[in-house]
């Protein structure tokens, strides 16, 4: 009893703390989110009225599938980006962690400024950095974030980039469980490392990749700073995302209620599709 009251007495200040940042934020979204929000004059009931005009808004629409292919596309380059890294860098030289640690350096710098940098790497004059890598084979300048057709797939690579070695460490982790004797045993059977790799090494990490998995999708329907830092969803719209959009509805059209109905649609997508991507993960491992 004294051991519990102890361990309350540990856990209620955060929790009140989060309670206070984190559900009565998102109460008041959802209550702003039936008004239409006028600061100073009062709000004004208008049901489901902003439900709607997200839903008919053709440019909402737009962001949506930008979102979806972006979400996908990074969350699959990050999936694969971290088993390889985590295959290349699993071991125990006594080196290892220094290029583990490196490797792990873009999940802990911010998004901002890792979004700049990459803007500055990005720059589309013939002595930009990539341009000046690609100019070097004698591929002409490439106008990475103002051509509708590459900007989105440069903002993917960006988020392939910070992603991946998130999921290495987690990739990594699930490496460490798995039972060195079958190395050995693949090895006296003559199993080659395609073989040991399909046989081995994917079934053990099935739990560590239904966690990245959730993450990533989780991940994908946020996406917002670096969007935002690298094109600010331009040129044209063709980078404009769910969170960019609220951003514009609610901080630039003053549209709050609009941008609030919209960001608890957002809520109920992104649980959706989390519970759903769990769900799919364990009848997997049950079957």
């Amino acid at each position: 009893m004294k051991r519990g009251v102890i361990v309350w007495g540990f856990l209620v200040p955060a929790l009140l703390v989060f309670a206070y940042f984190k559900f009565i934020p998102m109460v008041t979204g959802i209550q702003m989110s039936f008004h239409e929000v006028r600061p100073f004059l009062g709000d004004v009931w208008v049901g489901l009225d902003n439900y709607v005009a997200v839903l008919n808004d053709p440019k909402f629409h737009a962001a949506i599938w930008h979102t979806f292919v972006l979400g996908f596309g990074t969350a699959a380059g990050a999936v694969i980006g971290g088993i390889v890294l985590a295959l290349v860098l699993e071991g125990a030289s006594r080196y290892l962690w220094f290029v583990r640690t490196a490797a792990f350096l873009p999940v802990v710098t911010a998004t901002a400024v890792i979004a700049e940098v990459w803007r500055i790497i990005y720059f589309p004059a013939q002595d930009g950095f990539l341009n000046s890598v690609l100019g070097a084979f004698g591929a002409p300048p490439v106008h990475w974030l103002e051509d509708p057709n590459t900007a989105l797939l440069s903002v993917m690579a960006v988020g392939i980039w910070q992603g991946a070695p998130y999921n290495m460490v987690i990739v990594l982790a699930g490496l460490a469980a798995v039972d060195r004797s079958l190395y050995e045993a693949a090895a006296i059977d003559g199993v080659n490392m395609i073989q040991r790799l399909w046989f081995i090494v994917l079934p053990a990490l099935k739990p560590a990749l239904s966690i990245v998995l959730v993450l990533a999708a989780i991940r994908s329907l946020r996406v917002f700073t670096d969007v935002w830092v690298l094109t600010k969803g331009g040129p044209s719209g063709a980078t404009d995302v769910w969170m960019t959009r609220v951003y514009s509805l609610g901080f630039e059209r003053n549209e709050v209620g609009v941008a609030s109905a919209a960001s608890i649609i957002l809520l109920v997508v992104t649980v959706i599709i989390t519970l759903g991507t769990a769900a799919l993960l364990r009848r997997g491992k049950d079957a």
